[in-house]
């Protein structure tokens, strides 16, 4: 499947963005809309952070598992896996410098492998993906700003 990406620009620097970022137990806010009882291990932030946290969605018991697999000023890459193994993602922050200052944050989802109902709805699937992770970076460009 073709992976999914979503941007947002914000009025922070790159050094700025990557310090939230890459402190794993920040994404707990902006992606609370869809993980929920997060639990962290490992080290707080870099390679070898990671957590655990339930799709949050009513009567659902699926939780995924989340860990940083390389952190460096400008890009941060995770590993995903959900839906009781079925799902296993590639997520990639990519941080620039924004024309004029600030600060353009892309998120790509990859698909290393997807779940049956994924695999035969692809164009649902991306479109889905894009729009719940459009407004996780509306609420991650929100934080920020807020400090």
């Amino acid at each position: 499947m073709k992976p999914a990406t979503v941007s947002v620009s914000v009025g922070q620097s790159p050094r700025q963005v990557f310090e939230f970022l890459d402190l794993l137990a920040n994404h707990q806010a902006f992606l609370g809309h869809l993980f929920t009882d997060w639990g962290f291990s490992g080290p707080s932030r870099g390679v070898g952070a990671r957590a655990e946290a339930r799709t949050n969605v009513p009567g659902s018991q699926d939780w995924t598992d989340f860990e940083v697999i390389e952190s460096e000023p400008g890009r941060i890459l995770e590993e995903e896996v959900g839906a009781k193994g079925k799902r296993r993602t590639r997520n990639t922050y990519l941080i620039e410098e924004a024309p004029g200052g600030g600060t353009k944050i892309s998120f790509e989802l990859a698909w290393v492998e997807a779940s049956r109902w994924e695999r035969l709805l692809p164009p649902l699937t991306r479109a889905f993906t894009r729009r719940a992770y459009g407004k996780a970076m509306r609420r991650l460009a929100r934080q920020l700003k807020q400090g």
